[in-house]
């Protein structure tokens, strides 16, 4: 095998290095994690959303409940002070403000156990609240150590990576450019994988058999012409 195949494998093999970091880094196991933990935060976002659009629609009820006993009360308190005034001599007129003082006690207090029951509703939400937002904090806190851990892997790779880069531009340098463009051509269209080695009668990028034909007449070529598997299209290095 002459220098300019050697020269050419190393590139090959820089690059096939660098595809398997630029793979390792995006497919990270802590990359998978994450979107797990993420997809259960929307799942806990979705729900605790749900649970406070009835927390607060209750809470509403309760306000105007509230208003309305503290209005009907003021309102009971005033008559009481009149009542009890001595401005009033008419005893029917008197006995009418005591019914209703009586009637505004009474509603009062129905609109009371009707807040009593809106309170033990409120009660089972705000405890579903309060535990939603435990397992958010708790999902944030995974999602943030994954965020971390990924960072670090990618610190680590990037550092790899940079060295293979390097390495890579230091074989490239010793091929002609004709054949490098031919390699760069080539790469993509054959999964990155541009030149591979004829192996007996097989090329190693697709593992299939050259016909005896051919691989008699690649043997007859000169060691530094460029030769093709008929299979695969890829640079046979020999």
């Amino acid at each position: 095998m002459s220098n300019r195949w050697d020269d050419l494998l190393t590139v090959q093999e820089h690059d096939t290095h660098a595809d398997q970091l630029h793979h390792r880094k995006h497919a990270l196991p802590a990359r998978a994690e994450l979107e797990k933990v993420m997809a259960q935060i929307l799942t806990v976002e979705a729900e605790a959303t749900e649970v406070e659009v009835q927390r607060r629609e209750l809470g509403r009820s309760q306000q105007r409940l509230e208003d309305e006993i503290a209005s009907l009360g003021e309102k009971a308190t005033a008559h009481d002070k009149t009542l009890y005034s001595g401005t009033i001599g008419n005893p029917r007129e008197l006995q009418a403000m005591q019914d209703e003082i009586a009637a505004l006690r009474r509603r009062v207090r129905q609109l009371e156990d009707q807040e009593l029951e809106l309170m033990e509703q409120i009660e089972p939400l705000d405890a579903d609240l309060a535990r939603l937002g435990a397992d958010r904090s708790e999902l944030d806190e995974q999602a943030g150590a994954l965020r971390a851990s990924i960072a670090e892997d990618e610190v680590a790779i990037d550092g790899e990576l940079a060295g293979v880069v390097a390495e890579r531009a230091v074989a490239a340098g010793a091929v002609e450019p004709e054949l490098l463009a031919e390699y760069e051509r080539l790469r993509p269209r054959e999964g990155g994988i541009a030149i591979a080695r004829l192996v007996g009668g097989s090329c190693g990028g697709c593992h299939l058999s050259l016909s005896a034909v051919e691989v008699a007449r690649i043997k007859k070529l000169p060691p530094d012409e460029p030769a093709h598997c008929e299979e695969c299209g890829r640079l046979l290095a020999r």
